[in-house]
């Protein structure tokens, strides 16, 4: 691991322990996906017991907590939360995030929509000033994946490529969109959720963070 790579991690493992600071005792805690993600898990395992338990986006994180003795719960029996937890591919200055590197950006944004405060974790290289150098992924319909990759290049001049080998949790494909200048992500997340076959577009614009912790030795919170 070079020294780059070190310093990347350890700035995970600060946004993930500093995003700790927001759970309250009691709380049923919505967690995201991700190499983020899991040293929020690691953190919130030594405070299980002050939690009743948590809602996760992914089948991966779900193992992570329950192997750490932590409840996951169904968000039909939880309810609305109060704390959605998870990291982002990109996140610009108004807290609007590319999401879905993982592949589980329809139960992220189901989560974060169900959430009274989402709580985005990154590293200092996930911050843009404008949102698409990271491929822009789209959960398809496996039968629609076609389709939706013609209206895709139609709409928005990006160029769909499929995530081959790869199949959500709720098993569809992913389309991940590159060569994107996402001048205005609410309409383009608009846009995209129409196009029949679309099952969620990786774009958290309408539903942006609350709050960003970008990991650094004294972790600057926004």
């Amino acid at each position: 691991m070079t020294p780059n790579d070190n310093a990347a991690v350890n700035a995970k493992r600060l946004a993930g322990e500093k995003a700790i600071d927001f759970v309250e005792d009691g709380m049923i805690v919505g967690v995201g996906t991700g190499s983020t993600v899991a040293f929020f898990i690691e953190a919130l395992g030594r405070i299980k017991h002050r939690i009743a338990g948590a809602v996760s986006s992914s089948e991966q994180s779900s193992q992570r907590l329950r192997s750490l003795g932590i409840e996951v719960m169904d968000l039909n029996s939880a309810g609305p939360l109060r704390l959605y937890v998870d990291g982002a591919d990109e996140c610009d200055a108004h807290k609007r995030l590319i999401k879905g590197g993982g592949a589980a950006l329809t139960r992220e944004k189901i989560i974060a929509q169900a959430s009274d405060k989402f709580v985005c974790i990154i590293d200092p290289a996930k911050r843009v000033e404008l949102l698409g150098r990271f491929p822009l992924p789209v959960e398809v319909i496996p039968m629609a994946r076609s389709l939706v990759a013609r209206e895709i290049v139609l709409q928005t001049g990006g160029q769909p490529v499929w995530r081959e080998g790869v199949t959500t949790d709720n098993g569809n494909w992913v389309l991940d969109v590159h060569g994107l200048r996402i001048t205005d992500p609410v309409a383009m997340e608009s846009a995209l959720n129409q196009i029949p076959g679309v099952v969620s577009v990786g774009l958290f614009a309408r539903r942006p963070a609350d709050v960003v912790i970008v990991g650094r030795e004294t972790p600057e919170v926004f």
